[in-house]
């Protein structure tokens, strides 16, 4: 064993207990603001559907339509890859899994939109899709039919249109609460956010409409959608959106950035308006430091290129889409939208992808991590939480199943949760 240290020390005790008790409030304001990832299954993405279009039926046709897209355009796995660039060993899994995807989970997000895609109405016909988008909700989370999240997104709370904003929302909210309480899915997205200000405004509403109801406080959350340059940085000179989050008072539950509102903010053309565009790196690189360790989630935006026409033309589409997507996951932008049901296939493919090349990597380093291995890689606890967290999400969105991640890593899915998030919980997410 050897020579026993002599351990000395010139301290008092009462020296450590002076300093903790100085940064007593320090430690409670980390806590409060930076409570880290609330460890709920974060969708892929986000499908807009106008209010007025929202159906009972409008999941299936979109799986629907999907699926025959992907059957007319890429018949069978070698199609599926030369299309998209995926390499061969993992066309068939790839494709295979894409195809039950769409069958099974179609969407994962569904936002019914009576923002831009819906545009000013009477307030009359606005009420009605309101309270019908509300029954259709409510009906599909209880027959099964829904989707794992689904909300709306009402106006803004800028002058023109704020009391319909406002309206909108107490529309359907006071829908769902009479046809048997909010669902666990529920989402709400504020778009065209510019000051924090209207961020604590929408906040009062919730809180309005919490106490009217008797709901807990801090029931309903919301995500932010950022599209103004003055969202990014304020007059002067702070950074707006970290601002917005801190207003939240703990409601926001994302970031999400809209491409083409921002895009045109900042003036650029529309030609080059795109999720790639140096003014979209710029942007959500801020939200995405804002937003770390806060438990808000940051989605890319869309693209506008619709995969539609003959099968060559679908093809580059897709090739486009399945590329933004790709370049997204590796700046960690897991969720994005999706705006056309031809969208799903690229959509899926990234993903899965993405997750399933890495699979064998990530499982090998968790599990050499776990043993303490060692290996060619010397990881730390904040890699293994990433490397947890890669392969949850894989799970979650069907890209890998959880008894094959178990075979690789010998950890079972709470073992996982707990690497990747003590908070870590949520929906249950039955494995394809």
């Amino acid at each position: 064993m050897g020579q026993q240290e002599k351990v000395a020390r010139s301290l008092a005790g009462a020296v450590s207990e002076e300093i903790s008790a100085s940064l007593t409030a320090v430690d409670a304001e980390l806590a409060r603001r930076y409570p880290g990832d609330p460890g709920t299954r974060q969708p892929v993405h986000t499908v807009y559907v106008p209010g007025d279009t929202f159906t009972s039926g409008t999941i299936r046709s979109w799986g629907d339509q999907a699926l025959q897209a992907l059957d007319e355009h890429a018949p069978d796995a070698g199609a599926f890859a030369a299309a998209l660039g995926i390499p061969d060993e993992l066309a068939a899994p790839v494709r295979d899994r894409v195809r039950a995807k769409l069958e099974r989970e179609p969407v994962e997000d569904l936002r019914i939109d009576f923002e831009d895609g819906y545009g000013p109405r009477p307030d009359a016909e606005e009420d009605e899709d309101a309270a019908r988008a509300a029954r259709l909700v409510s009906e599909a989370y209880r027959d099964g039919t829904a989707a794992p999240y689904m909300g709306i997104r009402m106006k803004c709370m800028e002058a023109a249109v704020r009391d319909r904003g406002i309206r909108t929302t107490d529309v359907f909210l006071t829908g769902l609460m009479q046809a048997g309480g909010l669902p666990d899915g529920l989402v709400l997205t504020l778009p065209k956010v510019t000051y924090p200000e209207q961020v604590t405004a929408f906040v009062r509403l919730l809180e309005a409409f919490e106490s009217a109801h008797g709901l807990p406080a801090s029931r309903l959350g919301f995500e932010i959608q950022i599209e103004t340059s003055q969202s990014i940085l304020a007059a002067d000179g702070t950074a707006a959106v970290a601002r917005m989050i801190d207003a939240a008072q703990g409601r926001a539950t994302g970031l999400h950035y809209g491409t083409f509102d921002y895009s045109a903010c900042v003036g650029v053309s529309a030609a080059h308006q795109a999720s790639d565009h140096p003014a979209a790196d710029h942007a959500k690189a801020v939200m995405q430091v804002a937003a770390a360790g806060t438990g808000v989630r940051v989605s890319d935006g869309s693209t506008n290129v619709l995969p539609v026409g003959p099968t060559h033309q679908v093809h580059e589409a897709w090739r486009l889409h399945y590329g933004l997507t790709r370049r997204a996951l590796a700046r960690a932008y897991y969720q994005g939208w999706d705006m056309h049901p031809g969208h799903l296939p690229p959509r899926y493919a990234a993903v899965y992808t993405f997750y399933r090349e890495g699979l064998e990597q990530a499982a090998a380093r968790l599990a050499a991590y776990v043993a303490k291995a060692g290996g060619d890689v010397m990881d730390e606890p904040a890699t293994a939480k990433a490397l947890s967290g890669y392969l949850l999400r894989g799970i979650d969105c069907g890209a890998l199943d959880t008894a094959e991640v178990a075979r690789l890593t010998g950890l079972t899915r709470a073992d996982l949760d707990a690497f990747a998030s003590p908070r870590r919980g949520g929906l249950t997410v039955t494995a394809p």
